[in-house]
């Protein structure tokens, strides 16, 4: 059963560490996976989790419940991913993901799937970063737009219009991809 995060972030605010251990075990997984999904770097996003979680220890009673805490917290990692990719000046947009070798015991299966992963993942880098981040909350983060458009600081009709855009990219993209590859 999830934790209520709103108490726990309350008793956070008042300086408890069994709170805190609390509140990093239940939402440290999905906070990585998004990170992770926006760099493509395990180390680097391992310290970008322990920025943000040291975020929500510094700054706990400032969270006002305007927003589910969840969003608070997606919004403080899309924040500080978002600062990484500029201290690098690092957005390059063309560059195909490392390939991961699959062992399941299907061997076909799993490189057809890998191969439809791969142009999935090399179209979404090809997308502009608002755009990438509206479509990876949306589809691998299971974000709403309303959420969404809270974390990235615009108006939820951006974000829909985003992921509209988005979708019509991928496609034409997937399109030539899969078209070349048979």
């Amino acid at each position: 059963m999830a934790a209520d995060h709103s108490f726990l972030l309350e008793q956070i605010a008042a300086g408890d560490k069994a709170a805190y251990t609390a509140f990093y075990r239940e939402l440290e997984k999905p906070v990585f996976r998004f990170i992770r999904s926006k760099l493509n770097d395990q180390h680097e996003a391992s310290d970008i989790l322990h920025e943000v979680f040291m975020e929500v220890w510094r700054s706990a009673g400032k969270f006002e419940g305007r927003s589910s805490v969840k969003t608070w917290l997606f919004g403080i990692a899309y924040r500080k991913t978002m600062d990484a990719f500029r201290k690098k000046g690092r957005l390059d947009l063309m560059s195909e993901p490392p390939e991961q070798a699959d062992e399941g015991p299907d061997a076909a299966a799993c490189l057809a799937a890998s191969q439809e992963a791969a142009h999935v993942r090399a179209c979404l880098e090809e997308l502009k970063p608002p755009h990438r981040a509206a479509v990876q909350m949306a589809f691998y983060d299971d974000m709403t737009y309303g959420q969404i458009a809270e974390v990235q600081g615009v108006p939820e009709g951006t974000i829909k219009t985003r992921v509209f855009h988005a979708k019509k990219l991928l496609l034409h993209c997937l399109q030539g991809r899969i078209g070349r590859a048979a």
